[in-house]
């Protein structure tokens, strides 16, 4: 019985008039896609498993990298190893802290300041200095930055050599000729492999980085990230893919570079690059990914091959990505105008160590939004604008 139900469901699921377009079974693609011998053959749903090994391996590296080649970087950087100032033990405090609230409001706070005979501002600060405590480091931050930003600036100039040669780069018409009997070069299979690894590399190590406001959103959008990717290669919509994720890697090394000046305190070299990361991320997601993707996407290759139930839900997918990117970039252009403004980058709401300032009021913590004004003047962008992750220092 159960083995006739897995049956059941298994053809369900690989369905051909959903995954492919009429007239193709997945017998037609299980051959050699080339002459015989030439060892070429088109994706397969098992070669995604191989993402798996590869993205432990990718996160060992990370911690190697971290540790022998991000580390020293920081240290020369000037940026020390030394936690946030931390709370003197309280046990009546502590005790409200990891029971009841980490922000107590302002009844709470005079209730605690009567019980302990503090002033409310020294149990404000105590809440503050023991949020802070459990915050990673300045240098822990950095070394997270740079191997993002490693990776991210070595895999987009990676798909720019692959694709610099890929006849569809120049004429994405050839994304849908002879679709989808479209063979699977050694070069294309690494690219879109290395991608998929590390994806499912941040979904491992989401749980061991730096915890912040929109983990959950976060992970979403990574588990949302991984199943285009392989959803596009299972039904070998590869060569459109690598124009999507070489257009989405081309900003992500830009932004991580203005973090990386961020946590070294070289401002203007910060400001400069999120200005650079705002245009070429609205250019890219608003001028080219719309005009050059979703034109063959939608288009093109309605002309060519035609519509099918899983054309529809792929395109669903990268028109949902086109509104997302809309939101993004108006948070940007919001960033940007309140730097121009300020004289420097915004803050994230999102920030891994609370502004230090004495005059700060914790029980302004429930002031939502895009924007959130603290008391000592910064402003703080709240959301995921591409991973935008600005921190406060203290």
């Amino acid at each position: 019985m159960a083995a006739a139900a897995a049956a059941a469901l298994r053809a369900w699921f690989w369905n051909e008039r959903f995954w492919l377009p009429h007239n193709v079974t997945w017998a037609d693609l299980a051959g050699e896609a080339g002459p015989p011998g030439s060892g070429l053959q088109y994706p397969r749903a098992a070669h995604v498993l191989s993402a798996f090994p590869l993205a432990l391996g990718i996160f060992a590296v990370r911690l190697l990298f971290e540790r022998f080649i991000a580390k020293p970087c920081a240290i020369n950087l000037g940026i020390q190893d030394s936690g946030p100032h931390r709370a003197q033990p309280n046990a009546i405090l502590e005790k409200v802290f990891t029971s009841i609230t980490k922000s107590p409001d302002g009844k709470r706070l005079e209730g605690l300041s009567k019980q302990l005979d503090w002033d409310v501002r020294k149990i404000q600060r105590w809440f503050r200095h023991r949020r802070n405590q459990d915050k990673p480091t300045t240098l822990t931050k950095f070394c997270e930055s740079m191997w993002r930003f490693t990776f991210y600036l070595s895999i987009f100039f990676y798909g720019i050599r692959f694709l610099w040669t890929a006849p569809w780069f120049w004429d994405t018409r050839q994304c849908w000729y002879n679709y989808p009997f479209q063979p699977l070069t050694s070069r294309l299979y690494y690219y879109y492999i290395l991608e998929l690894a590390f994806y499912w590399s941040l979904m491992f190590s989401q749980f061991t980085d730096i915890k912040r406001k929109d983990f959950l959103i976060m992970f979403v959008h990574h588990l949302a990230t991984i199943g285009l990717i392989t959803f596009s290669y299972m039904n070998n919509m590869v060569r459109v893919g690598t124009l999507v994720l070489c257009l989405h890697d081309a900003s992500d090394f830009l932004l991580e570079a203005a973090k990386l000046a961020n946590y070294a305190k070289y401002q203007r070299l910060c400001d400069a690059f999120f200005m650079l990361f705002g245009v070429v991320f609205i250019v890219t997601r608003l001028g080219i990914y719309p005009f050059w993707i979703l034109n063959t996407t939608l288009f093109e290759s309605w002309e060519l091959i035609g519509p099918y139930p899983s054309w529809w839900l792929f395109n669903g997918l990268l028109v949902t990505l086109q509104v997302l990117h809309v939101i993004w970039s108006y948070l940007i252009i919001r960033t940007a105008s309140k730097a121009l403004v300020r004289g420097k980058v915004s803050k994230d709401d999102r920030s891994d160590v609370e502004s230090s300032s004495e005059e700060e009021d914790v029980t302004s913590n429930s002031t939502k939004g895009i924007f959130s004004t603290s008391s000592n003047g910064s402003n703080r962008l709240n959301g995921h604008v591409a991973g935008s992750q600005w921190t406060g220092e203290e």
